[in-house]
């Protein structure tokens, strides 16, 4: 973005060197990117009548079949907590089955039931194309290119919140 401008009556911008503010440009450009996606999605769920998590919940059993609470946690980026909440939510409804792992006792399986099947199989594909329409400003290979950008970035972000001492490497300085 280079230099910014100065709107009349706002405080002049610092900077903070010409890679941190780049930098920041970034992490702004991504945030505000990630909540106008995130709002389209939100507004698509609505019409089935979920939340964000629990259809977050229902698509990873979808497409990745009966897993452990403690799994679908991980792979959502929530606390087991909200798992927890979210199943139950989704029990309620029908939607999802809790049920103890044969091969572990301690281990509590969810997985879809029919229901929840027949509605990820009716609103599924509605949102990938609501998600396909939202994403088409961009060319195929600028999708791929971005994801794989996105991923390295989040990767390199992730390895700075490592406590081990083996991963102090990536800290400058």
């Amino acid at each position: 973005m280079g230099a910014r401008r100065k709107a009349a009556g706002t405080a002049r911008r610092r900077s903070y060197g010409e890679s941190a503010d780049r930098a920041l440009d970034l992490w702004v450009a991504l945030a505000r990117c990630g909540a106008s996606v995130s709002r389209v999605s939100a507004r698509d769920i609505q019409r089935y009548g979920l939340t964000q998590a629990q259809f977050a919940v229902l698509e990873v059993l979808y497409h990745k079949g009966p897993l452990p609470l403690c799994s679908i946690g991980s792979k959502l980026l929530v606390t087991s907590g909200n798992v927890t909440y979210v199943a139950d939510q989704l029990e309620k409804g029908s939607w999802l089955k809790r049920q103890r792992s044969e091969e572990d006792r301690r281990v509590i399986l969810a997985r879809l039931t029919p229901k929840g099947a027949a509605l990820m199989d009716r609103c599924f594909p509605q949102h990938a194309e609501r998600m396909r329409v939202a994403a088409a400003s961009l060319s195929p290979r600028e999708q791929a290119q971005l994801s794989r950008l996105l991923k390295k970035w989040g990767k390199a972000a992730a390895a700075l919140e490592d406590p081990r001492p083996e991963r102090s490497n990536l800290l400058p300085g």
